[in-house]
């Protein structure tokens, strides 16, 4: 595949030796497995104001106010064990990206109105605040930094885990009040729990095709398409947890979107014959990782 890029692309990060997923590639949806779908429905609506795009009685589709674009689907399984404090190797957090820094603020406002728990993180890149849904699931709420703030430390991205200015944050709200998730909200990142950086590298980058982004952060590795700050996160700071199974509160499958349906083929094909499960379903495919965590490729022209 020819791919054309700027000066400033090529002298940040690391691309794979083959293989490499198109720059405009992008996440969808996250599917989840919850306990109880009302009580999920309750949590995602009033603490995450999301709003149902449709339902049925074991599931449910969600996305931002004001369009159609699901970026959760809850599936509910009565029997599903909530999630141990010291995490299953699968799903850390699923990252929702808000168009702007002020909903971010406004977001934050809505928490402590509500007096929703949350812990709260600058990453240089980004700003976010992190929560767990009523089944333990992880999840954070950012807003980005614009890309010309970013730094990079030879090819690396530079981030960090330091204080957040709340109440700057807060400032930036501009005095309006959190309505709800808005228009452009979207899936930003996925964070994965694994059990070796190496094998995870092996999966993602050389095989599935996503660049390297940070690589020195303790135990972790973050990976994305076209110089995104990252799209995936991968650690090991579960170590020693078992994967998740069929039987957990967990992630079922997350999206990584492609241009085409040429562009999945392409894709799946490589981490096929890298030696990975592979899996076609109607014109997507189903890749599984060596923790059994499901990705889902999935053409944009669908």
């Amino acid at each position: 595949m020819t791919q054309t890029t700027t000066d400033t692309e090529r002298a940040t990060g690391i691309r794979p030796r083959e293989y490499r997923l198109p720059e405009s590639s992008h996440l969808g949806r996250v599917r989840l497995q919850v306990a109880d779908l009302d009580r999920s429905i309750a949590f995602y609506e009033e603490v995450l104001g999301m709003r149902v795009i449709d339902r049925s009685e074991r599931a449910a589709r969600l996305g931002p106010r004001g369009e159609d674009r699901e970026i959760v689907h809850l599936h509910e399984l009565s029997s599903a064990r909530p999630v141990p404090q010291r995490g299953l190797l699968g799903l850390y957090h699923f990252a929702i990206l808000l168009p702007d820094r002020a909903s971010l603020g406004r977001f934050v406002a809505h928490l402590g109105e509500i007096g929703a728990r949350a812990g709260m993180s600058d990453h240089f890149v980004s700003e976010a605040v992190y929560l767990t849904d009523p089944d333990g699931l992880g999840i954070e709420v950012y807003a980005d930094r614009p890309r010309d703030a970013w730094r990079y430390d030879e090819r690396q991205l530079y981030m960090t885990t330091t204080h957040l200015d709340v109440e700057d944050l807060l400032r930036g709200a501009r005095g309006e009040r959190w309505s709800g998730m808005p228009p452009g909200t979207v899936l930003g990142h996925v964070h994965l729990y694994v059990g070796d950086i190496a094998k995870a590298e092996a999966f993602y980058h050389d095989a599935l095709g996503f660049d390297k982004v940070v690589w020195s952060y303790p135990g972790a590795l973050f990976m994305s398409a076209g110089g995104y700050h990252h799209h995936l996160g991968t650690n090991t700071w579960a170590r020693g947890a078992p994967p998740a199974t069929d039987a957990d509160a967990r992630l079922l499958e997350w999206e990584v979107v492609v241009p085409s349906g040429k562009d999945a083929d392409e894709a799946a094909k490589h981490v096929a014959a890298a030696g990975y499960e592979v899996k076609p379903e109607n014109g997507e495919w189903i890749l599984t990782d060596p923790w059994g965590t499901r990705l889902r490729l999935v053409p944009e022209s669908r």
